[in-house]
């Protein structure tokens, strides 16, 4: 509208222009009229009213145009509007036809919700009666018990309990049978067909070995010369090799003790050759002690290349190599450390065969694992790590070293050869045969697994067999039925488990026998 009336004032404005211009036109036209004639005047004026004409013609004609544009504009703004005020009228509608029927759905849930809530009330209200009527039937029921079974409700309640305790304990104790089976073989198969396999693949000597050497004679009157004049020569022989000897009533042999099995080897060679030799003096006995010493050392590098070879390791550190060859003259429990050791190396790589692991590394691990036992200088340090020190130091595979380590479980385990190395070296150690015990410790121990299983009501004899990797227990079957044999053969091997230090694996075999005796007269 704004620019309507501008146009509209253009117009006018204009016109008004166009008369002016005409009236001074007409005052010049006629001052020039006096001055020149009618004729030019009057051509003047009409020259003038035609532009004036022109003019109007051309001012009316924009303003119609900016008319016609401004109308055209306002019609489109005003169909825009009516299109918008339409959609929203159309959505006020829908909005207020959807709360309607939303609002008529929630009267008829209300409705419902409370024919709902009517009909639970009633069906509580019924309930609650019923449950009166229950409570008081079997208050009677309980008074006509009481009178019939001479019990109070307390006497009766402790006896269901008892028994549903026993229940419970018998069908838990098979159940934990049956599931614990259930996950040895599952679980378990393939491990133990690892094991057995790389057992039965391994056969090695029994132990043998022990902490005295005995050295034969041809004849008592060698004892002699071997002490010496006032035993001067047999302390020479102990300062020199740091053995004790002892020579006793025994005919024909002198004992040589030590715990290291080297200073005993080399004691033993050194007498062996001083009595071959016949000059036996204390100068003599330092140059044949120096001489087989040297000798034992250039023999334990052989020993340790040799079992390199055989077992295919290599690029070993020369001191790595001594340590092996020192273990042919150490043993553990009995059991010779290098047959030990190189055992645990076959077992390893036998095992790492079957898991698809590197059987090199395995049977390196194997090997090193008890390095720690045989340093030349004494250590407080637990074998295992003093054995990984030993690898680290002279630049062994990492995974080696952490199986070193780790055998024992005084590191953690990094490495899938760790558990291997572990497991065979408790094969290795405990299978039978492979390690002696003390007569009164292995004695003492087998009474205690039969005084263990002797402890629990119902059992009449135990036996511990087998070295005591077996114990068969024997119950009375008038106080033990199958199930609680199941349950007590579990106890029997947990208690084991949990209290006692024992090689290996015990079995717990559990019998229960019923035997009708009677007599023909």
């Amino acid at each position: 509208m704004i620019e309507a009336i501008i146009g509209i004032i253009a117009g006018l404005a204009g016109l008004g222009i166009g008369y002016f211009f005409t009236k001074k036109t007409q005052a010049d036209a006629q001052s020039k009229a006096e001055g020149e004639g009618r004729i030019k005047a009057e051509a003047l004026l009409k020259e003038a009213e035609l532009k004036a004409e022109n003019i109007k013609k051309d001012r009316i004609m924009e303003a119609k145009d900016k008319i016609m544009e401004l109308q055209k504009r306002t019609e489109a703004e005003l169909r825009e509007r009516t299109q918008k005020l339409d959609a929203s009228e159309n959505r006020v509608r829908q909005k207020e036809t959807t709360l309607n029927q939303r609002l008529e759905g929630s009267k008829k849930e209300q409705t419902q919700v409370e024919q709902v809530k009517k009909t639970l009330t009633e069906q509580l209200e019924l309930l609650n009666r019923k449950q009166e009527e229950v409570e008081r039937i079997k208050k009677n029921q309980l008074q006509q018990l009481e009178q019939i079974a001479s019990l109070t409700i307390e006497e009766a309640r402790n006896q269901m309990t008892e028994l549903v305790k026993e229940e419970a304990k018998t069908m838990a104790g098979a159940h934990v049978k049956n599931i614990m089976e259930e996950a040895r073989l599952t679980a378990n198969r393939e491990a133990k067909k690892i094991v057995i396999q790389t057992i039965q693949r391994t056969a090695t000597e029994h132990a043998i070995e022990n902490a005295v050497s005995v050295f034969n004679l041809e004849n008592d009157d060698i004892k002699g010369r071997i002490i010496g004049r006032e035993g001067r020569n047999i302390r020479a022989i102990e300062a020199a090799t740091g053995v004790e000897i002892i020579v006793d009533d025994t005919p024909d042999a002198i004992i040589l003790s030590c715990f290291d099995p080297v200073r005993r080897e080399i004691a033993r060679i050194s007498l062996q050759r001083l009595v071959a030799d016949g000059r036996i003096h204390p100068a003599r006995i330092e140059e044949v002690v120096a001489k087989t010493t040297k000798q034992m050392n250039d023999e334990i590098m052989e020993i340790g290349e040799r079992t390199a070879i055989d077992l295919g390791i290599h690029g070993l550190h020369p001191e790595l190599i001594k340590m092996v060859g020192r273990m042919k003259y150490r043993s553990s429990y009995g059991q010779n450390l290098l047959q030990h050791s190189r055992e645990v190396a076959n077992l390893c790589a036998t095992m790492a065969a079957e898991l698809g692991l590197n059987t090199k590394l395995a049977k390196r691990a194997g090997l090193l694992h008890d390095i720690g036992k045989v340093p030349e200088d004494a250590s407080e340090m637990p074998h295992a790590l003093l054995g990984m020190e030993l690898a680290l130091k002279y630049k062994e595979n990492p995974e080696v070293c952490n199986a070193i380590g780790a055998h024992h479980d005084e590191v953690e385990m990094t490495s899938m050869l760790s558990p291997i190395v572990q497991a065979c070296d408790a094969i290795s150690g405990a299978r039978p045969g492979a390690r002696r015990e003390v007569a009164e410790s292995y004695i003492q121990r087998l009474k205690d697994l039969e005084a263990l299983a002797a402890s629990y009501p119902g059992v009449s004899k135990t036996y511990a067999i087998q070295a005591g990797r077996e114990l068969r227990v024997i119950v009375e079957s008038d106080k033990v039925s199958d199930e609680q044999s199941d349950m007590l053969a579990y106890q029997i091997s947990d208690k084991i488990q949990n209290e006692m230090q024992y090689p290996g694996q015990v079995k717990v075999t559990v019998i229960r026998e019923k035997r009708a005796v009677a007599y023909a007269k």
